[in-house]
């Protein structure tokens, strides 16, 4: 079953989108815009009149099921419906079922067999063209910390047909396994830490320089709680809280 496999989305669901939109803004150098779907709330976020990732409030169910501020990548692929059914088949769960969104595309909500959530997504018409790796604005990394690093792994190349690029050993916190969309690295695998209460997935979204967005983030009322640190390959990363306290992260190539 063939599918792009790749993330072509992301969003943040929040409890305050006009401080998040503001907040992103200023830290990443996006611009919002309404998306006009009615009896919704949307924003549209990305740089330039480029849009990459959207903005919208916990749904009021999932806020009293306990739903937090938090980020959700979307995984393109050919066939919404039958790639829901193979997620529940491999152990996965489908918190939303298959659903049009009016001229935009169809899409699910499910989590993977360890608990971590994630979407579908089949858009009705062409996708955008690819950007240059690195490009501001854009996401540049996508990075699961796992119940179970192999089996998520697995889990993972079942469904979509990632491959393993680099493994790198990282002593007492084990191996951080690269994974290729299309012979390209794209992110990585990991078990997660014993203090992490929960797997998740974390985005890294380009930036020109760190230092310069570390600051942007502390002055917008976010926190960083990891970083800024230099990975192999030279880019600089650090992980951080929003103000409303949804995690994401930033990249940035070596320092000229």
């Amino acid at each position: 079953m063939a599918g792009s496999g790749k993330f072509v989305w992301y969003e943040l669901m929040t409890t305050d989108t006009k401080s998040a939109e503001s907040f992103y803004r200023k830290v990443i150098g996006w611009n919002g815009k309404d998306a006009g779907m009615p009896g919704q709330s949307y924003t549209l976020l990305g740089p330039g009149e480029t849009h990459v990732a959207g903005l919208m409030p916990i749904p009021q169910d999932a806020a009293a099921a306990g739903a937090r501020p938090g980020w959700i990548g979307y995984i393109g692929v050919d066939d919404v419906d039958a790639y829901a059914k193979r997620v529940n088949d491999k152990g996965g769960t489908i918190h939303r079922k298959p659903a049009d969104i009016l001229d935009v595309g169809r899409f699910a909500i499910v989590s993977d067999a360890q608990g971590v959530m994630f979407a579908l997504f089949k858009g009705a018409g062409t996708p955008p063209p690819a950007v240059p790796p690195g490009t501001p604005g854009h996401a540049g990394w996508h990075e699961l910390h796992a119940l179970d690093g192999e089996k998520a792994f697995a889990f993972y190349s079942e469904m979509f047909g990632w491959t393993k690029a680099d493994a790198m050993p990282m002593g007492e916190m084990g191996v951080y396994q690269l994974f290729a969309v299309d012979g390209v690295p794209v992110g990585g695998m990991m078990t997660k830490m014993p203090q992490s209460p929960q797997p998740f997935w974390v985005y890294y979204f380009n930036v020109p320089e760190i230092q310069a967005a570390e600051a942007r983030v502390k002055a917008g009322g976010g926190q960083v709680i990891n970083g800024p640190m230099q990975v192999p390959g030279g880019s600089w990363i650090v992980q951080c809280l929003d103000p409303q306290g949804a995690m994401f992260a930033l990249v940035a190539p070596p320092a000229a």
